[in-house]
């Protein structure tokens, strides 16, 4: 157990080490992970990573880290994020047909559900979306002020 936490300590190391590293000024990091969370919160799988690519291109932020942002959705956060969105949407736009089962899921998938499923997972991922993706930008801008500050002190 003590072995395993270690290694993903050294891990997750590993992953700030390589976020810190990536091209571009800290506007441009923060902007392009920013681009990706936003597309990342919409279900849009297996596109996720191109709109977030995409976007990154029109707001000037780095690709790589559009691609990493939209991550924040993955098989362990679909259901509670995509969830959370539908209620959201269903509290903006009233109640709909419910969240459907995972039989239904299975047999006919996200898209399949109609409209009214459609408009509120949408538009609940779409406030998500536009809540998090600043939120999680600009703390990113900011750790790597601090990381930067940090580094300056401690050369001289």
């Amino acid at each position: 157990m003590r072995r395993t936490l270690r290694h993903g300590a050294i891990r997750l190391r590993r992953l700030l080490l390589w976020l810190w590293r990536q091209e571009g000024s800290h506007g441009q990091r923060a902007r392009g992970l920013a681009a990706g969370v936003f597309c990342g919160c919409f279900p849009f799988f297996g596109l996720q990573t191109l709109l977030g690519i995409g976007l990154a291109s029109l707001v000037r932020g780095n690709h790589l880290l559009a691609a990493a942002g939209t991550w924040i959705s993955n098989p362990f956060t679909y259901v509670p994020l995509y969830w959370f969105n539908y209620q959201l949407g269903s509290w903006l736009l009233g109640p709909g047909q419910g969240w459907p089962s995972a039989q239904t899921l299975q047999q006919q998938g996200l898209w399949e559900m109609g409209w009214s499923f459609t408009s509120r997972i949408l538009l609940g991922s779409t406030i998500s979306g536009v809540v998090c993706a600043p939120v999680l930008g600009r703390a990113y801008w900011q750790w790597l002020e601090r990381e930067q500050e940090r580094l300056l002190a401690s050369a001289r």
